[in-house]
């Protein structure tokens, strides 16, 4: 090889090395984000320092390689060196990478110690994970609600739940809507303690660096302080289950006014929705007005384990189809098993209304030709939560 050929291969290689480095810095996805927190940009920043320590090296070893390679090779009439120990090369190669080591070291122990400091927090937020939706609690605001995903299921599921053909296209946010994001406000400190009421789930918003296990009987904290307005995503980064692809997390960061606006918007919806409680008691919906609401509410609560055609998935979820529990079973034992749950099955008593408990029973006990001709009113509803 002459000199021109060792100089452009020697440069070719400085070549890709840097240009993979301007790639790594770049807005691909090749690379993490940055994040909207100051803490998700320490965390990028320790990639990129690590990214480019391990580029350093990986030229200062190949370029050694390449040069011993190219100008001390046999055909040149190079002879190996013949010596058993050295040692300033035993000092050099324990000294060098303890030395990387400790630069890595002491930036990564600062922004761990930054993430788990929950210190001084304006909101706090519990987030619990259950199969397959978040329920957010704002402490001292008696607002809590579920978060559950909104795509429709034709959109992942082709149209009746049959295999057909007759699917509608995936949206912008496929699978990763939901019918209500978590909101907080923008440049405040938000503290999140999390848990589960099955299995174990993942809180992970990935332009926040956070990502937390939600562990049943035990509670994790995390927290974030949000500088951009705006709406993120994120998923469960635990597999919770048959659905665990369907369980997302959206945020939506306002500004400290906006959020004082949605927090009074809350109070008053509360407030409506006790009063639509109280007067859904003396009410009684048709037939068709309970099948109607029943429908809507099984296919956003109760298709993704029992089916939309009712077959479910035995033996984990089972048929609510000509189901001894829909077709034969009391009334009132449908309704414990509905508000309190079972096994895999969670409690709805506090996720749904009166009113949606008492349509989505009389549908289970009417659609797939069940048949049994029952109705369930608001008032039946809450005479078995009572008992």
């Amino acid at each position: 090889m002459n000199r021109g050929n060792q100089t452009w291969l020697m440069g070719a290689l400085l070549f890709l090395c840097c240009s993979y480095a301007n790639l790594a810095s770049a807005d691909t996805q090749l690379n993490l984000t940055k994040g909207v927190t100051a803490v998700s940009r320490e965390v990028y920043d320790l990639h990129m320092l690590s990214l480019y320590i391990c580029i350093a090296i990986g030229v200062i070893v190949f370029s050694a390689m390449f040069w011993s390679m190219i100008f001390h090779r046999k055909s040149k009439g190079a002879k190996a060196a013949d010596f058993h120990e050295s040692t300033k090369v035993e000092i050099l190669w324990t000294a060098t990478p303890i030395i990387i080591l400790i630069a890595m070291a002491v930036p990564a122990t600062s922004t761990l110690i930054n993430m788990e400091n929950n210190d001084n927090s304006d909101v706090t937020i519990q987030i619990t994970g259950s199969q397959w939706k978040w329920h957010y609690k704002y402490f001292d605001e008696d607002i809590e609600y579920y978060s559950v995903l909104s795509t429709p299921r034709k959109e992942f599921e082709n149209q009746n739940g049959s295999f057909d053909g007759n699917g509608a296209a995936k949206g912008k946010n496929y699978l990763l809507e939901v019918d209500k994001p978590l909101v907080i406000p923008a440049n405040k400190k938000v503290r999140f303690l999390i848990t589960s009421d099955d299995v174990i789930h993942s809180w992970w918003v990935p332009a926040f660096a956070v990502k937390q296990d939600a562990n049943p009987g035990f509670i994790n904290e995390a927290w974030t302080n949000v500088d951009v307005p705006g709406t993120y995503r994120g998923q469960c980064a635990e597999l919770c289950g048959k659905d665990h692809g369907f369980m997302p997390i959206v945020v939506d960061v306002k500004t400290p006014e906006d959020y004082d606006l949605w927090l009074k918007e809350q109070h008053v919806l509360t407030a409506q929705a006790a009063d639509a409680e109280k007067a859904s008691l003396g009410l009684s919906m048709s037939k068709d007005e309970l099948m109607k609401l029943g429908e809507i509410t099984y296919v956003a609560h109760c298709s993704a384990c029992h089916q939309p055609t009712g077959l479910g998935l035995p033996p984990t979820f089972p048929a609510l189809k000509g189901s001894v529990v829909a077709t034969q079973g009391a009334i009132a034992e449908h309704l414990s098993l509905v508000l309190n749950g079972k096994g895999m099955m969670p409690p709805f008593g506090k996720q749904l209304s009166l009113k949606e408990i008492a349509a989505v029973v009389t549908y289970e006990r009417n659609a797939w030709g069940n048949d049994t001709g029952d109705l369930v009113q608001s008032s039946d509803v809450k005479a078995a939560s009572e008992e």
